[in-house]
């Protein structure tokens, strides 16, 4: 019964929905309030009918319900609770029901975060919400319906693949498609602009908090899953090019060229047709990417059950938003002409250059992505484009884009100083190029392309605190008063620098791995010992486990260095019974910033096969993500906390004299 219940809660949160869709429309067109102000508490409803229908969905998985197909599908009776619960989201039908959800969730924030905004333009911003929930809801419940009930009883399920047992995927999954369904509110904003017929840089204002949230999610969840990817496969990377990898990328390129131009826009009043199409383009790329991970279109250890009638339905949701999408925009394409130059050294032409890289990227990871695809589809043949090609092409235009990404935060607007701009970042440079030198002669390869990325990556890094140093006044004026306006600065100010110097990290890791880390394939028995990095690792013993729905054959490894211990290491071979299916799981221990890595292979007479990794500050590459989302957290804190750091500060330095008083 209660199941039923859930499925009438999705069907009443697609009538409510479709009302929103169409009542507040109405209103704005035909200039009646009354059905104008129905946007915000059908938003409400559409949302708590989800959530309702979701919380069911959830239970059943909790209690084990075998009489649900998708539970059975997915879920086993002695499977641990925190992962009976994230079956819920790791299959096709859950996760379509989680991201309507997220959809509704986003239409409740800009209800209560986006109080200043025409009632007229809110209206229709929550009405293509709507819209956008009504297709999906329609999809879900006709195509992936998550409470069909089984044919005949079940005794017991079918289990979720044991590769998806990890707490990464807690947070992984839900974590992207905030950052997907997030850029749908930039999509909403900007059609909502396009019916009106009028846009200017108040517009930018109101969208940029909701461009910088999805971005965070998006960088988050993609920063989660390449760590999972890295310590669950067992292959001792952390990106691949895989296609659905890819597809989680593509979206956040162009949603990371959106948030400069919507800079642009709102302080210069420049590249409105441009950035709003960027916004069109952004969500439609998500979409694409829903569309891909479900037809069955890209194979990957990401992509769902492959179904062609649900990848068909997908694309006819996206060609339908994007489509219509397009035609509005290039109907409304005059008032969109600004009419306004700008000098090319200058902050704008800037961040012009830095939208021209990063789209190219965009396309370059696109066609890269899709063209096996389309050459099997028109030759009949199947061809696979991997990391060498990505590397080729993605790689050089990242390169030339990070070169120029210490001097855009400090050339001024409208007609900037180039010159000027290098001698502020001479010491950086001088640095950078200390940097270089030492990485080639310590290298003992010599290799001259790693000397310059490491360069590279402190010029980034080293440019960011540069820039925070110059807008301090650290150059002009006395300590006090130079710390006083670092103090002040703007949250956004320490937050670009903040995520700027993050791409450096990230450079400077993936720089290190690819070039210092050492590696070895050998069979080792009990008692042996293998060197690497300076350490020595001695394969201790073998221990035979029993988990909650595996057993498993361990391997303990013991880490030496000049014969002290420092550290032990455990890899395992995991066998899950109710899916006859093995998985590795393999060691991983920290050294600073640095891992050694252990991946087990198969067990015979001759001894127990192993890959060993030394990878020397591979973490830099994670934390460097995070930094750029914290940097993206700052940005967005600056628009609801405008108190300078330094008010705070004496403020509490006030309180603390007058206590010890």
């Amino acid at each position: 019964m209660l199941v039923e219940l859930g499925h009438l809660f999705l069907a009443a949160a697609f009538a409510v929905s479709l009302l929103q869709a169409f009542l507040p429309t109405f209103g704005v067109l035909r200039e009646k309030r009354l059905f104008m102000q129905l946007a915000v508490p059908l938003a409400y409803i559409t949302f708590i009918l989800l959530l309702l229908s979701f919380l069911v969905i959830v239970y059943a998985y909790i209690v084990s319900d075998f009489s649900v197909l998708n539970v059975v599908e997915n879920s086993h009776s002695e499977k641990p609770m925190l992962y009976k619960i994230v079956g819920v989201w790791g299959n096709h039908e859950g996760s379509m029901l989680l991201w309507v959800l997220f959809l509704a969730f986003f239409s409740i924030l800009i209800s209560l975060f986006s109080r200043q905004l025409p009632e007229q333009f809110k209206a229709l911003v929550l009405s293509c919400q709507s819209w956008i929930i009504s297709a999906f809801l329609l999809f879900i419940l006709f195509m992936s319906n998550p409470f069909r009930r089984v044919n005949s009883p079940v005794l017991q399920g079918n289990d979720l693949n044991p590769v998806l047992q990890d707490i990464s995927l807690v947070i992984h999954p839900p974590l992207l498609y905030l950052g997907y369904v997030g850029f749908s509110v930039c999509f909403s904003f900007a059609i909502a602009t396009l019916i009106i017929g009028y846009v200017d840089k108040v517009w930018a204002y109101w969208v940029r908090p909701w461009i910088l949230l999805a971005w965070i999610f998006l960088t988050v969840g993609i920063m989660v899953g390449s760590y999972w990817a890295y310590y669950e496969l067992g292959w001792g990377g952390y990106w691949f090019w895989d296609p659905v990898e890819n597809v989680s990328l593509i979206p956040w390129l162009s949603g990371t060229a959106l948030l400069h131009s919507v800079i642009v826009f709102e302080k210069r009043n420049l590249l409105k047709s441009w950035t709003l199409f960027l916004a069109i383009l952004t969500f439609s790329l998500s979409l694409m990417g829903t569309f891909l991970v479900r037809s069955g279109i890209l194979m990957s250890v990401h992509s769902f059950v492959v179904d062609p009638a649900r990848g068909k339905a997908i694309l006819a949701i996206l060609f339908f938003f994007t489509g219509g999408a397009l035609l509005l925009f290039a109907i409304r394409m005059p008032i969109l002409k600004t009419g306004i130059f700008f000098h090319p050294i200058s902050r704008e032409g800037f961040i012009i250059l830095n939208n021209l890289f990063l789209t190219t990227a965009t396309a370059t990871v696109l066609i890269g992505t899709l063209y096996p695809y389309f050459f099997e589809v028109l030759i009949g043949q199947k061809i696979s484009v991997g990391a060498v090609f990505f590397n080729l092409t993605f790689g050089p235009l990242m390169i030339i884009l990070l070169l120029f990404v210490p001097f855009g935060p400090m050339i001024a607007w409208k007609h900037g100083d180039f010159f000027a701009v290098f001698e502020r970042l001479c010491c950086v440079f001088a640095l950078a190029c200390v940097a270089c030198f030492i990485t080639f002669y310590v290298d003992s390869l010599r290799d001259i392309f790693a000397a310059l990325g490491v360069g590279l990556a402190v010029f980034v890094f080293l440019g960011g605190l540069a820039d925070l140093w110059c807008k301090s006044g650290y150059h002009k004026v006395p300590f006090l008063v130079r710390a006083k306006k670092f103090f002040r600065l703007p949250l956004s100010v320490f937050g670009a620098a903040l995520a700027h110097m993050g791409l450096g990290v990230t450079l400077f890791g993936i720089i290190c791995v690819a070039t210092f880390g050492q590696e070895r394939i050998l069979i080792m028995q009990i008692g042996d010992t293998v060197t690497i990095a300076g350490k020595t690792i001695c394969f201790d013993e073998v221990r035979n486990i029993a988990g909650s729905n595996y057993s498993a054959m361990q391997f303990n490894f013991k880490i030496y260095e000049k014969k002290n211990l420092i550290s032990n290491m455990i890899a395992s071979k995991r066998f899950y019974s109710s899916q006859n299916i093995s998985t590795t799981e393999v060691g991983i221990q920290s050294h600073g910033f640095s891992q050694f890595y252990i991946a087990p292979g198969r067990i015979n007479d001759q001894g127990l096969f192993v890959h060993i990794w030394w990878k020397p500050y591979v973490i830099c590459i994670w934390f460097g993500a995070f930094m750029m989302a914290v940097g993206g957290g700052f940005s967005l804190l600056s628009r609801w906390v405008r108190v300078s750091w330094l008010r705070w500060i004496t403020f509490g330095v006030k309180h603390i004299v007058k206590g010890s008083r």
